[in-house]
């Protein structure tokens, strides 16, 4: 029985059967290192090779979608574990102005522009996010309306101005007729602009050399120096 089986083994290997597919037709179970003892020395077609390869490649984009999927899940567990810790949070940040201060200095020492340097907040940035936050925490913390602001954009030479202006007006709540004109960068002429995201750089201004002042001194009472 046991030679039987063997030569049909041999048989189906030498016409190019991997072991899982040989022990599928035998129609029982078999450890592989066995039938690689039985196939040893025999030479296999051509087209087991490229059948190999493209099993393969169809296992490592298996595994590759698999570890995708499981890390998807991962991180979609992780964010919603982070938002639910974070509601308390956001409730506490809505409610109470000393840390909207607070924050609106520590975006202020990073992003702002510094006394004596220029005189008056201006703060600019690429990141719509970054920008709509100041916009709003200026309201909030020193009752700074939208009308009051003046806004301008720094932009490469293959950027349609005005679709930059009514993108960063939808975004901040600023008026466009708030937005000054501005020219690009001529340093980008004969340039692409890769980042399909890009929008250039929202520069935001408002007369306040003193709250200007009141923002500096409070980040830099909170860095220690």
């Amino acid at each position: 029985m046991n030679a039987v089986l063997k030569n049909k083994v041999i048989n189906l290997r030498r016409n190019g059967l991997t072991y899982s597919e040989i022990i599928k037709k035998i129609g029982r179970p078999m450890s592989k290192s066995t039938l690689s003892n039985w196939c040893k020395g025999i030479v296999l077609p051509p087209s087991y090779f490229e059948k190999a390869e493209r099993i393969s490649t169809s296992s490592r984009l298996k595994a590759a979608k698999a570890l995708k999927i499981k890390r998807e899940k991962e991180r979609a567990l992780f964010l919603r574990s982070v938002r639910k810790l974070s509601y308390k949070l956001i409730r506490k940040f809505d409610s109470d102005l000393d840390i909207k201060r607070l924050t609106l200095a520590m975006l202020y020492l990073g992003e702002g522009a510094k006394w004596p340097g220029h005189r008056g907040l201006m703060l600019g940035n690429a990141n719509p996010i970054v920008v709509k936050l100041y916009v709003d925490l200026l309201n909030d913390v020193y009752g700074i309306s939208k009308n009051k602001l003046r806004a301008r954009i720094s932009y490469r030479a293959d950027q349609d101005i005005n679709k930059l202006v009514k993108f960063w007006s939808k975004k901040t709540s600023i008026p466009t007729k708030y937005f000054y004109h501005t020219k690009p960068d001529p340093r980008t002429i004969g340039k692409r602009t890769k980042n399909k995201n890009y929008y250039g750089v929202c520069v935001i201004t408002c007369a306040g050399t003193k709250k200007q002042l009141e923002l500096q001194l409070l980040a830099e009472m909170i860095s220690g120096l």
